[in-house]
C-alpha cells in the first residue's frame, strides 16, 4: 500500500430504495477506511436526472446511520473536497472542463448523431459475426460526429446549438491491466469496448467521467465496487491516463455479486417478492409508483446483524468465528479473504444471525427497540425496569425484533384472546376446584414475596394435596396467564405481572370454561 492517506468513497445514485449488495460495498469501503485510519466519503452520483427519486438521498443518509456506517465527509457533514453531489460540481463547470481537455488532447471528439441515427446504426451494421453493432473504432468514422466530420462542419453544428455528446476515442486493440485487491491481475483489450458517452447534451457527466473526475479530485485512494462494473474499467484506466496519470488511479477492488438463494443470477427485488424476504436496508415506497419494497430494519432486525451478515456475504477471516461485532470487523477485515465468485445469500442465515444477536445482547440494548414495537401496538409501557426484566425473560425466544410483541406484550396488557381449546377436553369440576383454590391462595399470599420460587411451591403443594399431578395443571394456568401455548417458565410469568393481574387472569380462565364441566 502507498504511502498517501487512505480515503474511499460510497457514492450511489439517489434512484431508489439501498439494495442489502449497495450496503455491503458502504461496509467494505467502511472497513478497510477505519483499519487505515483513514476517510470515508458519501458523494451523491445524481448525474442522471431523469432518473433522481425524491427522498432517496435523504434514505441513503438514513440507511447508513442506522447500519452504525456514517462517513467523515458528505453532502450534511460538508468537508474539504466538496460539493459532495455531482450536480453542484456540474454547475461549477468542473466536468466539461475536463471533457473538453481531452479532446483537445485526441483522446475524446464531440459526437452530433441523433437517437434515429443511433438506432439506425444498431440495424444497419448488423451481420452474423457482429450482431450487436456499437459506437466504437470500428463504427465511428460511419457515424456523424467531429472525426468523420470536418472542423468547419463541427463548429456551424456547435454555433448553431446542435445537440451533441462528448465521446471517449478508445484505442484499437491495446492491452489494459490493473491489479485488483480482490482479482490480482485483470487485463482487457480496448477493442472489446465502445467509445462511451463522457458528457451528455444537458451537461452532465456520465458515470466514466465524473468517477474518475471526483475520484481525482476529492483525493480517493481506493475505490471498492461491485463487479459489474469491471467491463467499463478500461474506459477508467484510459481516462485516469489521459487526464491525471496511472500514478494517481485509486487501488480498486471489485466485489463479487450477491446472487439468488434459489438459481443463477444477481440478488433482486423481485428474488425478495418472490420469496417473501426484504432485499432493502429499510421500507421503501417509490414516490413515482407508490410500490413499497420491504426492508431489514422494519422487518426485526438489529442492525448489528444485519452488518454482520453482510460482512459474511463473500469474506470470512478464515476462522470458524460467525458473530463479529462492527469493532471485530474493523480489526480483522482482509481484502485478500474477499471471495471472488458470488455469495449465495439465505434468509435463513440472515434470520439466525439475529437470532444470535438478540440472544447476546444486553436487555438495555433492546429496550428501546422493544419499547417501539410495543408501544406501536398500543400497549402502554410505563415500566422500564418491568420491561427489562420482560426481554431479560423471553429475548431467546425472539428471531425478530418484531417477535417481542407476541413474546412480551401480555406482560402489560390481559391477552383479549385467550384460547382454552386446548384444555377444554379434558377440564373437569376438579381441575375447576383447583384453580378456584389456585385464585384464592395467591389472594392471600399477595403480601409476600410474589416470587416465581414462591408461587411454584403454592402451586405443587395445593395440587398434591388436591391429588392431581400438576403436570395436568401447567397447561391451563400457561394458557390462562398468556393466551397461548408459549412464553417463558410460566411462574416467572407470574411473578412479572404481579399478583393482582395473575388472579385476574386465572377467574378470566375459569369462567371462559365454566361452561366445560359435566
Amino acid at each position: 500500500m502507498s504511502n498517501k492517506k487512505v480515503r474511499t468513497r460510497f457514492a450511489p445514485s439517489p434512484t431508489g430504495g439501498l439494495h442489502l449488495g449497495g450496503v455491503r460495498t458502504v461496509l467494505f469501503n467502511y472497513l478497510f477506511t477505519k483499519q487505515n485510519n483513514g476517510e470515508f466519503v458519501l458523494r451523491i452520483e445524481d448525474t442522471d436526472q431523469t432518473r433522481f427519486v425524491e427522498g432517496a438521498e435523504a434514505y441513503i443518509n438514513e440507511t447508513l446511520a442506522w447500519c452504525g456506517l456514517e462517513p467523515d465527509e458528505s453532502v450534511e457533514k460538508g468537508g474539504a473536497y466538496g460539493p459532495y453531489r455531482q450536480s453542484e460540481r456540474k454547475a461549477q463547470g468542473i466536468y466539461s472542463q475536463y471533457a473538453e481537455q481531452l479532446i483537445q488532447k485526441g483522446f475524446a471528439y464531440y459526437a452530433f448523431d441523433t437517437p434515429e441515427e443511433l438506432e439506425k446504426m444498431r440495424t444497419e451494421f448488423k451481420t452474423e459475426s457482429n450482431p450487436s453493432p456499437r459506437y466504437d473504432a470500428a463504427l465511428r468514422h460511419k457515424m456523424r460526429n467531429s472525426l468523420s466530420l470536418s472542423a468547419d462542419e463541427t463548429d456551424s453544428l456547435r454555433k448553431a446549438g446542435t445537440p451533441y455528446v462528448i465521446r471517449i476515442k478508445m484505442p484499437e486493440n491495446e492491452t489494459v491491466s490493473f491489479t485488483d485487491m480482490v482479482r490480482g491481475e485483470v487485463t482487457f483489450n480496448t477493442s472489446e469496448v465502445d467509445d462511451k458517452v463522457l458528457l451528455k447534451a444537458d451537461g452532465m457527466p456520465t458515470y466514466h467521467l465524473a468517477v474518475v473526475v471526483d475520484d481525482y479530485l476529492m483525493k480517493i485512494s481506493h475505490a471498492f465496487r461491485g463487479e459489474e462494473w469491471l467491463p467499463s474499467a478500461p474506459v477508467h484506466v484510459k481516462l485516469w491516463e489521459y487526464l491525471f496519470g496511472l500514478e494517481h488511479m485509486p487501488r480498486w477492488a471489485h466485489l463479487p455479486l450477491i446472487m439468488k438463494p434459489d438459481g443463477k443470477g444477481k440478488l433482486s427485488k423481485r428474488d425478495g417478492d418472490r420469496l417473501g424476504f426484504p432485499v432493502f436496508a429499510m421500507n421503501w415506497t417509490d414516490p413515482r409508483t407508490k410500490e413499497f419494497t420491504n426492508g431489514f430494519r422494519e422487518r426485526g432486525f438489529l442492525p448489528e446483524a444485519f452488518v454482520n451478515m453482510l460482512a459474511l456475504l463473500g469474506w470470512n477471516d478464515g476462522t470458524e468465528q460467525e458473530l463479529f461485532s462492527l469493532e471485530e470487523l474493523v480489526q480483522k477485515f482482509s481484502t485478500d479473504r474477499i471471495h471472488k465468485g458470488g455469495a449465495k445469500f439465505s434468509y435463513e442465515k440472515a434470520l439466525w444471525f439475529n437470532q444470535e444477536w438478540i440472544k447476546h445482547s444486553s436487555a438495555d440494548k433492546l429496550l428501546p427497540y422493544v419499547k417501539n414495537i410495543i408501544s406501536e401496538n398500543d400497549i402502554a409501557v410505563n415500566d422500564d425496569d418491568k420491561l427489562l426484566r420482560v426481554i431479560e425473560l423471553v429475548k431467546e425466544r425472539c428471531t425478530l425484533l418484531t417477535d417481542f410483541m407476541v413474546q412480551a406484550g401480555f406482560f402489560f396488557k390481559t391477552p383479549e384472546n385467550v384460547d382454552m381449546s386446548a384444555v377444554q377436553p379434558k377440564w373437569d369440576a376438579d381441575k375447576d376446584a383447583f384453580f378456584k383454590a389456585l385464585a384464592t391462595t395467591y389472594q392471600q399470599k399477595a403480601s409476600e414475596d410474589f416470587t416465581n420460587e414462591k408461587l411454584e411451591h403454592h402451586f405443587k403443594e395445593l395440587a398434591s394435596a388436591k391429588g392431581i399431578k400438576a403436570g395436568e395443571l401447567m397447561l391451563p394456568l400457561r394458557i390462562m396467564l398468556v393466551g397461548g401455548k408459549f412464553g417463558p417458565h410460566v411462574f416467572e410469568i407470574a411473578e412479572a405481572i404481579g399478583a393482582e393481574e395473575t388472579i385476574k387472569r386465572i377467574n378470566n380462565g375459569l369462567q371462559s370454561l365454566s361452561g366445560n364441566i359435566e
